[in-house]
């Protein structure tokens, strides 16, 4: 009864109690997350054995298994690091990258994804591979994403080039990027049912318009037939852009974080 009288005369919770409580909640399900599917699942389970066997050694008074416990932990605080290292660097980029870490972010590494982008653009546009390549702004692309092949590896011009090769199981479709990660392939975008729109473009180019009608990205697509690259945002596309003219364009787009008045003529018909 005395330790239910000293619970009783707990000081009360406060905000502060709370908000602790909800930061440590998180950061276990973030953990549960990360482990998920991995062999750090069959690990862990078999830490939470080794703590039942020490607190139960002790109520059992089994001081030969305390005394092996107790004087093994240091050494498998050193085994967990060196057995998860992989894990470890793969939950530490995942925590660099959330949203919050996103506001330091500095400004270089949008720059080189953008040539990334530019690059791979200009490379199979001189090929005449079709390609569309949708970017993520303010608002998420997340429906899209869990439709297609999820990715999340580093943004570079040979990767999104070995996507759109003819042979590749996952040309077909868009790429979606999300900062500097390419987040998934083979995505399909909702077409545009706009009737103003030329019996000349494409699915692609419709896919694009589609997608930028309904959110804030911004889409670049390479045509199949001539090469020509187009960019689309906000549901309007310049056609027949040079690779100079494509990444000015882009970079006012994705840098600045705002839609710019198109300086070339809209082609719609």
């Amino acid at each position: 009864m005395t330790w239910i009288t000293a619970l009783l005369r707990r000081p009360p919770i406060g905000w502060l109690d709370l908000a602790d409580i909800l930061v440590v909640s998180i950061l276990i399900y973030e953990v549960l997350k990360l482990i998920r599917g991995t062999r750090a699942v069959q690990m862990a389970v078999g830490g939470l054995f080794l703590v039942a066997l020490f607190y139960g050694s002790r109520w059992g008074r089994l001081e030969t298994v305390n005394w092996l416990i107790r004087n093994l932990f240091g050494y498998v605080v050193f085994a967990v690091i060196v057995l998860f290292q992989s894990d470890i660097r793969r939950a530490l980029a995942h925590l660099g990258r959330a949203p919050f870490f996103r506001y330091f972010a500095k400004p270089e590494s949008a720059e080189e994804s953008i040539e990334e982008l530019i690059v791979a653009a200009g490379m199979l546009s001189s090929q005449r591979i079709g390609a569309i390549i949708a970017v993520e702004r303010q608002i998420g692309l997340r429906n899209y994403i869990e439709g297609g092949i999820p990715l999340d590896a580093r943004l570079t011009y040979d990767l999104i080039l070995s996507i759109f090769q003819p042979k590749s199981p996952l040309h077909d479709g868009a790429v979606i990027v999300q900062e500097d990660r390419v987040a998934a392939a083979a995505c399909f975008l909702p077409l545009t049912v706009n009737p103003k729109l030329g019996k000349e473009l494409g699915s692609r180019h419709r896919a694009a318009i589609g997608l930028t009608e309904e959110n804030d990205s911004v889409a670049i697509v390479v045509s199949e037939e001539t090469g020509a690259l187009s960019i689309v945002a906000d549901g309007q596309i310049e056609r027949g852009l040079t690779v100079d003219e494509l990444r000015a364009r882009l970079r006012s787009l994705v840098l600045q974080r705002q839609s710019a008045t198109p300086t070339r003529e809209v082609q719609l018909t």
